[in-house]
């Protein structure tokens, strides 16, 4: 039998514990002095309750022992003090707990049966100076100890004069040869070999022993488990040990906290939810919910994501940027975002080869969503690969605004999905272009906001607050952006000189004469939408490779025509983090615009279809391998350059 801390216990010693166990074990210790004076009759003497065999009296007895006590030895009544509660440095798993409890009774066995073996934790015993008790060890016994000697371990555990250590230390060791039935032989004293109250089953790592599990606690002992469940609290993660699902355990009414462990992040599921519950109806608050408020704090405890949303006019160039580092991966934030969703206008006749640059450049740690095209429209979008278990299935549909339906160089293209509880619609557009062609601008937003049908399969996350008429009411976060060619309603010499005069930051003054800012205060376009702040120089248009606005005879103004709004159903849902172009990439007219959002996320239902990971595998596996040949290319490169410097010694 074992104590709460470790330690093996006799069957006739008890371990008190603070309150009633104090008071019981202080009546104890006074038993135990007035029975040792009854016994040695008033020699001075302790007495045994067994005396010990191989002939050894009294008398051989006082020989042994030191001059000064022999001749009239009193010993003084100490209350031990009880062991105090565990100090538990560190949570640990319940696996772990049993496995060092019997390490430690195992490893004590042994070492009592060797003769011959003198273990570190033997000598330290034996020679060690006595020192104050360890808080929340017990004082291990001897075998067949008298009440009388557990008071003496007790008096010398609390002596602080080095003298009175050495005494009792000898008498300790005294003590301990005629409990072995041998004379002191000035030999390091041992203690006996603890006999089990019955035969101990055989270990296994990671089990408790289910005759120690099935053994009943002391009564003063049952209030550790609520003490240690209080101190320890949740820990998050889980034991993935099949062992724990089967009758080892040997504690049926044990909570999931007790199956939980330091050595993982996962969150145990409990097997009556895995058989009761289906995914597929599960509630907003439901414990164990896939899109439910626990995994979502767990992935985010701030509830919000951080999502990359980007513009380009390509121009319908075949040359791609040899590197879109500054693009994607600005040097701004410390920190990559969760998703990252990129549209193209007048795209590059290759669209595989754009996205799998895309996918070069965020890499293995992110993988695509889904993309879709109509016509040169390109959209697609790269999320974390450990995110994509909690998307809905992915939607898109089209609008042209052109005359003509076959001709898809104008229109709009949407992508929605659900992420966790909140639905997001991604819209890229590429509107009419003119200087003077505001109203047919606007018509193309309305057609756009009308015949987009979307979404079709998720359901709407609040459907009273949606309107029919209205694509962009039927979602909590939405996102526009594209080439809408608003323009500055001012000529190029005025728009020159002020850019000249400002030409790092203030740009306010250009603002006062853009058509979109305009037309957005009057409520004739983009109504409910939002954008951020401008504090970069018009994105349109510019020379082809150099950093120069248009220097053709058409002399076209620069203007913002490529531009980012948002908006949501919830008020403060998003936060504009930052609002940029992208200047360093010089193979189209335009330059990318890009902003980064952090947006608020919501717990939702299971009862939506899931995308259940699906990514575009081909994709990945393609742009990973080009990202390691471009590492390695890149790294034999420096190699032959510092091979084939020649160093000259003057």
């Amino acid at each position: 039998m074992s104590t709460p801390n470790g330690f093996p216990q006799h069957p006739g010693t008890r371990v008190a514990r603070g309150g009633e166990g104090g008071a019981v074990q202080d009546l104890h210790a006074k038993k135990a002095g007035k029975a040792a004076k009854k016994e040695a009759g008033g020699s001075g003497l302790l007495a045994f309750e067994d005396p010990p065999a191989v002939g050894t009296s009294l008398n051989e007895t006082s020989k042994l022992l030191p001059a000064e006590p022999k001749g009239n030895m009193k010993m003084k009544s100490i209350t031990p003090r009880p062991p105090r509660k565990p100090r538990l440095e560190r949570a640990a798993s319940l696996d772990e707990k049993s496995w060092r409890k019997w390490r430690r009774f195992r490893t004590s066995q042994e070492s009592l049966t060797d003769p011959n073996e003198t273990s570190s934790s033997n000598s330290s015993l034996q020679e060690a100076s006595p020192s104050p008790p360890v808080p929340g060890r017990a004082i291990p016994c001897l075998q067949n100890t008298s009440p009388a000697e557990e008071a003496v371990a007790a008096g010398k555990s609390r002596a602080a004069p080095c003298e009175l250590g050495k005494r009792a230390s000898e008498l300790s060791s005294a003590f301990g040869g005629l409990l072995r039935g041998k004379a002191f032989a000035g030999g390091k004293p041992r203690l006996a070999q603890v006999t089990p109250a019955r035969v101990l089953p055989p270990g296994e790592l990671g089990v408790a022993p289910p005759a120690c599990a099935a053994d009943p606690a002391p009564a003063d002992c049952c209030d550790y488990p609520r003490y240690s469940r209080h101190r320890l609290g949740r820990v998050s993660g889980s034991l993935s040990d099949s062992r724990l699902h089967g009758g080892g355990m040997g504690c049926d009414s044990c909570s999931t906290d007790s199956m939980k462990s330091t050595f993982s992040l996962l969150t145990p599921i409990r097997s009556r939810d895995v058989r009761s519950r289906s995914y597929l109806e599960g509630s907003l608050l439901a414990s164990g919910a896939l899109l439910g408020a626990e995994e979502l704090s767990r992935y985010f405890p701030d509830r919000s994501v951080g999502i990359f949303v980007a513009t380009w006019n390509m121009q319908g160039q075949k040359e791609l940027p040899v590197n879109l580092d500054d693009f994607l991966l600005p040097t701004d934030p410390d920190y990559a975002q969760d998703m990252y969703v990129i549209g193209v206008q007048e795209g590059c006749p290759d669209r595989r080869e754009w996205e799998i640059r895309l996918q070069e450049t965020l890499g293995p740690h992110y993988v695509m969503l889904y993309s879709a095209a109509h016509g040169v429209l390109y959209m697609s979008v790269f999320i974390r690969r450990d995110l994509i278990w909690f998307c809905s299935e992915v939607e898109y549909a089209t609008v042209t605004t052109r005359i003509v339906s076959q001709i898809k160089t104008k229109g709009a293209l949407g992508i929605c999905f659900t992420f966790f509880g909140t639905s997001f619609l991604f819209i890229t557009s590429h509107f009419t272009s003119g200087d003077s062609k505001v109203n047919e601008r606007k018509l193309d937003y309305n057609k756009t906001i009308q015949a987009l049908t979307l979404p079709k399969n998720v359901p709407d996350t609040n459907p009273y607050r949606s309107c029919s008429s209205d694509v962009t009411t039927r979602f909590d976060e939405v996102f526009w952006f594209g080439d809408f060619n608003f323009r500055l309603n001012k000529d190029r010499e005025t728009v020159d000189s002020i850019l000249n005069q400002n030409p790092a930051a203030d740009v306010s003054k250009l603002l006062a004469y853009d058509q979109l800012t305009s037309e957005m205060s009057r409520g004739s376009i983009f109504k409910g939408f939002q954008e951020a702040d401008i504090r970069f120089r018009p994105s349109y248009k510019f020379d082809i490779g150099k950093d120069s606005y248009d220097t053709t005879s058409k002399q076209r103004t620069p203007s913002y025509t490529d531009r980012v709004v948002y908006r949501s159903r919830y008020r403060d849902d998003i936060h504009a983090v930052k609002y940029s172009s992208c200047p360093g990439i010089k193979t189209s007219d335009h330059r990318p615009v890009f902003a980064l959002f952090r947006v608020k996320v919501r717990p939702g239902r299971d009862n939506i279809p899931l995308a259940a990971g699906q990514f575009d595998r081909e994709l990945y596996l393609i742009g990973i391998k080009r990202r390691i040949t471009r590492e390695l290319q890149k790294r034999q490169e420096q190699k032959d350059q510092k091979s084939s410097s020649i160093c000259s010694i003057s």
